[in-house]
């Protein structure tokens, strides 16, 4: 909570003398003083409901009877969950050395709900605000089994994605531009015992547009704690599923607790998918999410997956974030904390090729990390990191192809490689084939004598029709031609550049497509210089007297070749 925790740790033993509670001989305290990072975006919450949702969620008698199954307790259950997420990525940050930095919620004032005792005296806290969206869709066509991500007949499965991310769209109105990142669990999920198939369900998460959306169902939720005090024994309970009322998702939560794991750990890893995290090698991004358990308890339960009996957890059979996935969230708006250096607003990351087969990578919020991808791999399992914390920030660095091969094991090496490069301001460059882009069919002679070096490809060539096109810039040949302005034709994407000199003659690279006339880029008084020969050109920037050298253009121009 927002302020001072005091915590009290309570120690028994049937070895040792104790009068209850109320003996401090056996009681310790500590406060953890939590300031919550406004300036970061927060994570939103959100519980998917049909327009014609009864609002309850599957669950066994027992646990109706005890404490329903109500929209009211799937709030108090998601928002719990929520927290889990939130304390175990903060701890993976800190054991990667990578400060006490986490993804905060957006919140509102209520009536406390995430322990008794504020439910019992109506204390008002400031907790996770869960919105509650409702689609122009029915539960019919909700559970749709044509809809069904785990039905292997189903057509539509990615159905689901859409309809949640149309309803959060209708539901929160964002204005173009506007980023929100929002988990949502589809309250209709639903297990059909017929079909033996859990209906209204699906585990995504990406991106439309900006909204960063992850979804998940709520098929689970009757084993998730409503309150801090039911964490140990929801991650304990060795209930066994009743197929006659809930699902035993993937086949791995035959019990209560194993099934809090699926939920609560498989809706985090699609959480990771809409924080931008692909799947890793290991840990929460691949499917160790199923000992999710064991960072919140100090002995597991018997397991009706491993057929294990359980025992003492330590720290290395925990579950974790991957190093990777924590270097992105070390990137990430919402994992900034109020003390972070503020970054230039230009994220990208450029990389273009020079002598002696080297290629210079620059951005100008630095180079966080590259990730390495032999012919083959899936999967990243070796990657180089730069500026690691309480370390200076490199935001250029020279890559030598035989120093990057020798982080690979010794039989991939040969290998065509592919290099991916972050900066941390969110930027990715993909180089899909780096010995290609460093080797001398990347490098010509200019009329004048000098060498020229082409750039990366600008652009994915998917369009039908799609032709090559490069050429070198007039200025490059006649230096005393001046460029004086550069006019950006689009619409929603890129169409070209027409490249304006003085003498008012001009080079078009791509088409005169989408807006007529395009927007103009006017040069005015700035000067000009060489910086080197990139993209089969003579890159060039302009210096106004008074300021620095403008970054936006060197990135227009990198991109050419």
């Amino acid at each position: 909570m927002t302020g001072a925790n005091r915590l009290r740790f309570d120690f028994s033993s049937p070895k040792l003398a104790n009068s209850g509670t109320s003996n401090p001989v056996h009681s310790s305290y500590i406060t953890i003083h939590m300031v919550p990072p406004m300036n970061a975006p927060p994570l939103q919450l959100a519980i998917l409901v049909a327009k014609d949702s009864p609002e309850k969620f599957d669950a066994v008698p027992t646990r109706i009877e005890k404490e329903g199954n109500s929209l009211e307790t799937a709030v108090r259950k998601f928002r719990m969950a929520a927290y889990l997420w939130q304390a175990f990525t903060a701890e993976q940050m800190y054991r990667h050395k990578l400060g006490r930095r986490v993804f905060r919620f957006e919140e509102e004032w209520v009536t406390g709900s995430c322990n008794q005792r504020d439910k019992e005296l109506g204390t008002m806290r400031s907790e996770a605000r869960i919105h509650i969206v409702r689609t122009d869709k029915t539960v019919a066509e909700i559970r749709d089994l044509e809809r069904a991500q785990q039905c292997s007949k189903a057509t539509k499965k990615g159905d689901l994605f859409n309809i949640a991310a149309d309803a959060v769209k209708n539901h929160l109105k964002p204005l173009p531009g506007q980023k929100h990142y929002v988990s949502v669990l589809i309250l209709d999920a639903h297990w059909d015992k017929a079909s033996k198939t859990i209906t209204g369900h699906a585990a995504l998460g990406g991106n439309a547009g900006d909204l960063h959306l992850a979804i998940f169902g709520s098929h689970c939720l009757q084993s998730y704690p409503s309150g801090f005090e039911e964490v140990a024994p929801a991650f304990t309970d060795c209930t066994p599923t009743d197929l006659n009322y809930v699902a035993n998702d993937c086949n791995d939560s035959g019990s209560s607790w194993e099934a809090a794991n699926i939920g609560i750990g498989a809706h985090l890893h699609e959480t990771g998918h809409l924080f931008g995290c692909p799947h890793q090698e290991s840990g929460i991004m691949l499917r160790d999410y199923v000992t999710l358990n064991r960072s919140f308890v100090a002995r597991e339960a018997y397991s009706t997956r491993t057929k294990s009996k359980g025992g003492l957890v330590t720290q290395a059979d925990e579950c974790a974030w991957h190093r990777l996935d924590c270097l992105r969230f070390r990137s990430h708006p919402s994992f900034r904390l109020p003390h972070d250096a503020v970054l230039n607003p230009d994220g990208s990351v450029q990389a273009w090729p020079v002598e002696n087969g080297h290629i210079m990578v620059t951005a100008a919020t630095g180079i966080s990390f590259i990730e390495l991808y032999p012919e083959g791999d899936d999967v990243c399992h070796s990657w180089i990191e730069y500026g690691l914390e309480n370390s200076p920030i490199q935001r250029s660095v020279d890559l030598k192809e035989q120093e990057l091969r020798a982080h690979l094991p010794a039989n991939k090496r040969r290998l065509k490689l592919k290099v991916c490069i972050k900066s941390h301001g969110g930027g990715n460059l993909d180089i899909e084939d780096f010995g290609d882009l460093c080797s001398k069919n990347s490098s010509f002679k200019l009329p004048s004598g000098k060498m020229a070096f082409r750039g990366k490809k600008l652009g994915f060539s998917q369009m039908e029709n799609t032709q090559q096109q490069e050429f070198v810039f007039t200025s490059s040949i006649h230096q005393n031609r001046v460029l004086s302005r550069i006019v950006f034709y689009h619409g929603f994407a890129l169409d070209g550049l027409e490249f304006f000199y003085d003498n008012n003659e001009s080079q078009l690279f791509g088409k005169r497509g989408g807006k007529p006339g395009g927007d103009t880029f006017d040069m005015g008084i700035y000067a000009f210089f060489a910086l080197g020969h990139i993209g089969g050109i003579t890159l060039t920037s302009y210096r106004h007297p008074t300021r620095r050298i403008h970054h936006g253009l060197l990135r227009a121009v990198r991109c050419l070749g």
